[in-house]
């Protein structure tokens, strides 16, 4: 091999090289990004579900038994809260343990984080699912269903679900985007704009937690390839 192979396979070898420590430096800074905004948000999803078992504040209704049934599941702690804290403690550990290149087995670090990553993309979604059907069915709440037609006097019941007149997508258009609706519920006071906020954050910190999961996932199946160092080549 002449001279100038030599020098071209070297500078190949060197290129590759600089290649797969720009990809491990972009994989240890994601996830020193990823982590601590999961970390955020399964805190802020297991806050709104407790939220949702004690309407306006107060107690009495969660030990009456006068919940929502979908709310009493509390999707926002075992699948928007604990499952994604566990991936992103994880993660933002491994990320910021690595940032000095550190002996911390990055390759199968990023193979757990993959692992854990997958897991709260699932508990993410269920949570997304429950809360959706939630925030679709409306509140448990006292309501005067003679004026649904269904019964006489006041009952604890769901108003919004029990409307069987309408087609599914109208009630559910109605109750949604149609705040006089909201007054049909006489007690807890204000629950169905509880309901809705809070179901609604529910619906969008479970959607945020899917999106840099999935994100976590790729940049995990990286980390097991290219490691996750800054400073200098990962062990093998």
């Amino acid at each position: 091999m002449d001279d100038a192979s030599r020098t071209g396979l070297i500078q190949g070898v060197d290129t590759a090289g600089s290649t797969t420590s720009r990809v491990a430096m972009c994989v240890g800074t994601c996830s020193r990004i990823v982590g601590p905004c999961l970390l955020v948000l399964g805190t802020l999803s297991m806050a709104a579900s407790i939220l949702l078992l004690f309407p306006g504040g107060a107690s009495k209704y969660l030990v009456e038994g006068h919940i929502s049934k979908h709310a009493k599941a509390v999707p926002g702690i075992w699948g928007g809260g604990i499952i994604v804290l566990l991936a992103a403690i994880h993660i933002t550990a491994v990320g910021w343990r690595c940032a000095g290149c550190s002996d911390c087995g990055t390759r199968r670090n990023a193979f757990i984080s993959a692992v854990l990553s997958k897991l709260a993309l699932l508990g993410a979604a269920a949570c997304f699912i429950f809360s959706g059907v939630g925030l679709t069915n409306g509140p448990l709440c006292f309501y005067n269903a003679s004026e649904h037609g269904h019964r006489h006097g006041t009952v604890w019941g769901y108003p919004f679900l029990d409307t069987d007149s309408q087609e599914p997508d109208a009630r559910t258009e109605n109750y949604l985007y149609d705040p006089r609706t909201w007054s049909t519920c006489l007690e807890p006071e204000g629950i169905v704009a509880w309901n809705v906020v809070l179901f609604s954050l529910l619906l969008l910190i479970s959607a945020a937690e899917m999106v840099l999961a999935s994100f976590q996932i790729l940049n995990g199946c990286l980390g097991c390839l290219c490691g996750f160092c800054d400073g200098k080549k990962s062990p093998p």
